[in-house]
């Protein structure tokens, strides 16, 4: 009996340390697997950063780059991010990195729809007919890598340090990624245009002589909008906003944008295709879904080429939709 109650013991530790070293095997693979995740994070966020820096560098100063060679660079950058979102969705998360990767796809979608728009673009705003509306459909996508910056900063870092932290891993920690380069300048169109302005060869740049424009006024359905009095208006309609704009410089200006804003959201656009000097031309656009109670309505004439003084701009209204 006491030979068979060894040998029992002896079975019995003999299977501890299977299952131990079973689950120290286990543990390590899963350690290693998480490792090697971040590890693959890490790489393409770094190299992304220098994506980055090439793109807002060359747009910051794009030296004696002529428009072709400028366009050829920035498609270059926007096949690397191409390359980047497909080795972000190609990512096997191990366990407990299935919400870091989700929201590291979103950030690569939203950077990658970005440069994608912004090269397809890129030529237009180097040009003549449309560089205007061109050039600030690219200031809007810097808004989407803005997006993206905050996601990988507010999610996804945090997400997968965490998890290294609770797995016992350390030394592991992704780096920080943040795109869109010096703060918030290139969401200001304005500083986009003159940017490319100063591309060798591009007509984008403003004709010699002053530029600028003014608004004349707004109206809605026939009611003139005055800043610091509240118009009425009736609601149920499908109300429209006309803008007018006039030009106030020495030089015809092409492709001029004008934006609505309710309560500081969603900006709605519109163009005049052209304006004579000293002429005033509208443009009509729709407040789209229809606003109801007092709103504030910011309205902008965007910048042309050139333009240097721009407080005659804008114009913020009260409306009431009743």
């Amino acid at each position: 009996m006491l030979r068979r109650g060894l040998a029992l013991v002896a079975a019995l530790v003999v299977l501890v340390l299977v299952v131990l070293g079973v689950k120290g095997c286990l543990d390590a693979k899963a350690r290693s697997e998480l490792s090697g995740y971040a590890n693959k994070v890490s790489q393409i966020a770094e190299e992304t950063q220098q994506t980055s820096k090439s793109f807002f560098g060359r747009l910051a100063n794009p030296g004696s780059l002529k428009v072709t060679e400028f366009v050829n660079e920035v498609n270059a950058d926007r096949s690397a991010m191409d390359n980047y979102v497909t080795r972000v969705d190609s990512l096997s998360p191990p366990g407990g990195m299935g919400r870091a990767q989700s929201a590291l796809e979103m950030v690569y979608e939203l950077r990658g729809s970005a440069m994608n728009e912004i090269a397809e673009k890129m030529g237009i705003a180097l040009g003549n007919v449309g560089a205007a509306r061109a050039t600030a459909l690219i200031a809007k996508q810097t808004q989407d890598l803005l997006a993206s910056d905050a996601l990988y900063a507010a999610v996804v870092r945090p997400e997968i340090d965490s998890v290294l932290e609770t797995n016992g891993i350390e030394g592991a920690n992704v780096p920080r990624s943040v795109f869109l380069l010096d703060g918030t300048k290139w969401l200001d169109q304005a500083k986009v245009s003159a940017a490319l302005g100063s591309v060798n060869g591009s007509t984008a740049t403003a004709t010699p002589g002053i530029h600028g424009l003014g608004l004349e006024g707004a109206s809605i359905s026939g009611t003139e909008l005055a800043a610091g009095s509240t118009a009425t208006i009736a609601a149920g309609t499908s109300p429209e906003v006309e803008v007018k704009v006039q030009n106030q410089g020495e030089s015809t200006e092409n492709g001029v944008i004008v934006s609505v804003k309710v309560n500081g959201g969603h900006t709605l656009q519109g163009t005049i295709s052209s304006i004579g000097v000293r002429e005033t031309q509208s443009v009509t656009i729709p407040l789209t879904p229809a606003p109801r109670g007092q709103v504030s309505l910011e309205v902008e004439a965007h910048p042309v080429p050139g333009e240097k003084v721009i407080s005659n701009n804008k114009a913020s209204y009260s409306v009431d939709f009743e």
